[in-house]
Parts: C-alpha cells; sequence; structure tokens
C-alpha cells in the first residue's frame, strides 16, 4: 500500500508534498514548517499521516512497516498532538516543543503533527511559534486547520501552506467503493448526503443507526408546523445528537479503559487497587471531556444537515437545476418548497447559521435550537 492511496480529491496538494518528501539531492520543495487547511471531511489530518510517513520511511522495501506504525501513532520519530476538548492546553504544546529538539531515532526526520491547530489560544499559539522560528534542521511540523486565518499572523508567515479543496461526490464514493468494498449506489448516496464528508461519508454508508439518525432529524423538521412543534423538536434534536455523540464515542471509551486496565497490570473484572484510582479518574475525566465535545460535534453536524435541507428547497423554489443533496427524500422537498416562499427559505438558512454560531460560543444548545426551530415553524406556514 503506497503513502498516498486512499486519500481523493487533492491531486494538487499531493503532488506538492510528494516532492517535498523526495530524497533527491538538493530537494528545494521541502520547508520544515506546514499547514494543511481545508473544510472538515477534506482529509487534512488523513494527508498529514500520509506526508509524515513519506517523510519517516527510509526506502521502499520500509514503507509498508512505516506505513503502520503511523497508522498506530507508534512510531519513534513521530510525535502527534490530537484534542478531544474544545482548546488545545499550552502544557501540551510546551511538552510537543520540547520534544521536537530531540534527533531522529531511525529516520531522516523527526516529525510533529499537530491536528486542530485552530483550537490553539494566541498564548498557545506563541509558545509553538518559538520552535517554527527556528526547528532543527531534522524536525518537520506539520500543522492542520480549517483555514489559514484560524491561525496568528505569525505562524500563518512561518509556514508553507497547503490548501485542500472539497472533494466531488463522484470521489467520495470512488473511495468508499475501493477501500470500504461499499456498493456503487450506496456509497454515492452517502458521498452526497454527507456533502463530500470523507469521515460522515462512510459513517452513514456502514453505519444503519447513523442513516436513521439522519433521517430523523430531516422529518423531525420538516413536520414542524407550529411554536409548540418547534419546542418540542428542539428536544428531538438534541436525544438524537446525544444519541450520536454516545455512538461515536463509547466504543472508544471502552477500549480506553480496558487498554489503561491492562497497562495498569487489572485483570478485566478486578479491582482496582486505591493507589491506581486516580489514573483511572483523569482518564474518565478525559472521556467525559470528549463527551462534551463530541455532543457539540453532534450537534452542528445536525445543523449542517438542516443547511442541506434548506439549501435544496430554495434552489427548488429558484428552479435550480442541481440534483438536491437529499434527493432520497424528493417527494417532501417539493412539498416544502411549494408551501413556502424563497424568502422565508433564506430566513431560515440565517436561523440555522444563527444557531450553529450561538451553539460556537457556548450558548446553551436547547435554547439555540428552539430558537432556529421557531423559525422554521413561521417558514412552513406560509
Amino acid at each position: 500500500m503506497g503513502f498516498w492511496d486512499h486519500l481523493t480529491g487533492q491531486d494538487d496538494a499531493i503532488r506538492s508534498l510528494r516532492a517535498a518528501a523526495s530524497t533527491a539531492p538538493g530537494n528545494r520543495a521541502m520547508s520544515h514548517s506546514w499547514l494543511i487547511t481545508g473544510p472538515p471531511g477534506s482529509g487534512r489530518s488523513n494527508l498529514a499521516y500520509a506526508f509524515a510517513a513519506a517523510l519517516l520511511s527510509r526506502g521502499p522495501a520500509d514503507e509498508d512497516a512505516t506505513l503502520a506504525q503511523v497508522h498506530a501513532r507508534s512510531h519513534p520519530d513521530l510525535a502527534v498532538l490530537s484534542t478531544d476538548r474544545v482548546i488545545i492546553k499550552i502544557d501540551e504544546v510546551r511538552e510537543l516543543v520540547r520534544n521536537s529538539q530531540y534527533s531522529p531515532s531511525v529516520g531522516r526526520y523527526r516529525v510533529v503533527v499537530v491536528e486542530d491547530a485552530d483550537r490553539m489560544t494566541e498564548q498557545t499559539s506563541n509558545v509553538l511559534l518559538k520552535a517554527l522560528e527556528e526547528p532543527p534542521s531534522s524536525t518537520v511540523w506539520i500543522l492542520c486547520a480549517p483555514s489559514e486565518a484560524d491561525l496568528i499572523p505569525t505562524i500563518r508567515s512561518r509556514v508553507r501552506s497547503v490548501r485542500l479543496r472539497v472533494p466531488a461526490p463522484a470521489d467520495v464514493a470512488t473511495l468508499l467503493r475501493e477501500r470500504d468494498g461499499i456498493d456503487a449506489g450506496t456509497a454515492l448516496l452517502a458521498a452526497r448526503e454527507a456533502q463530500s464528508h470523507i469521515g460522515m461519508a462512510r459513517r452513514l454508508a456502514t453505519d444503519p443507526e447513523a442513516r436513521a439518525r439522519r433521517r430523523q432529524t430531516l422529518d423531525t423538521v420538516l413536520s414542524i408546523r407550529s411554536v409548540s412543534d418547534a419546542v418540542v423538536a428542539a428536544g428531538v434534536l438534541l436525544a438524537v445528537a446525544g444519541d450520536d455523540a454516545k455512538a461515536f464515542t463509547a466504543e472508544r471509551d471502552e477500549q480506553e479503559r480496558e487498554s489503561a486496565l491492562r497497562s495498569l497490570g487489572v485483570a478485566p473484572g478486578g479491582t482496582i487497587p486505591p493507589a491506581l484510582r486516580s489514573q483511572m479518574r483523569t482518564l474518565e475525566e478525559d472521556q467525559k471531556r470528549r463527551a462534551t465535545r463530541s455532543l457539540r460535534d453532534g450537534i452542528d453536524r445536525i445543523l449542517v444537515d438542516l443547511l442541506s435541507l434548506y439549501r435544496d428547497i430554495l434552489l427548488l423554489q429558484l428552479g435550480g437545476v442541481d440534483e438536491p443533496i437529499n434527493d432520497s427524500i424528493r417527494p417532501r422537498l417539493d412539498q416544502a418548497a411549494q408551501s413556502s416562499t424563497a424568502a422565508s427559505t433564506l430566513r431560515v438558512l440565517d436561523a440555522v447559521q444563527t444557531a450553529r454560531e450561538r451553539v460556537d460560543r457556548n450558548v446553551a444548545a436547547l435554547l439555540a435550537l428552539e430558537a432556529m426551530l421557531i423559525a422554521v415553524s413561521r417558514h412552513s406556514t406560509r
């Protein structure tokens, strides 16, 4: 398996990074600080780790082993910072900067990957900035963020940017077929409904419960006819987001707990000695923080689905010829388009975007959803 296999729709970016990873003498395409940007689901982290594997490999005979170690995050010359929290802690970055000073153990480079670099505060970013200003010649930093604007200007000026685009649904569907063995019809439907978000497309294609939760979201909102319906629907959507978040984290939480108990020498079902309980409490607190973040992400996924719904309705009202994202419920789209006006649909789209911004600013999710769905109730009566 090659480093760049199973990456889709990013030929220009792959070409740039492949050139940078080349071992050719006098390689001028190489830089020691990179920023990979692109919308959610475009494959930022996948590309970052493919690039890391290419940099860490010692030759063709070593490619498969290196790729496996990078996927497992166990390569001795790879350091990774990823977080399930809303904000990356400054101490985490300080530790990463210290580790970046070490020489590589087995390869050409020591590679440091920071996922979601946009979650750093300005103070934390300044700690990273010092490392980017004068990195060791054998250290390569790879940062990932939605856009360059999400990082402070002084960091942007010290990195080489690689911008990813939203892949076409057909490209995502091809990836799902080739990588995951999903049939063509299911793959294309999932890619379209996920709006080309690769991870979400795979989830929709392989998880019937995830598809059912998405359908429940759309059915619930399309059934709103009054303010009281809107208030009830807000509770339903919050519960759907909670179920989605639990499904997303439950298996990982259990695996982490079992792994932690094994590392502490505690047999399955055994009693945790008092001296080790603090370590398990730390793990549980981390998992609670991740659950909070997962719930927020689940709410945002619902709101993104609603944006696609009302975008479809607006296109139908304006006589658009594009195939709707939610073509699987076309009769309901047609009915909603005929029972409202384009102006009221635009107001709903504004309300959904406002709800996203409010949730991102830590406004109580239920209140944000209720306010948005009241706008939906007015839309359905015009």
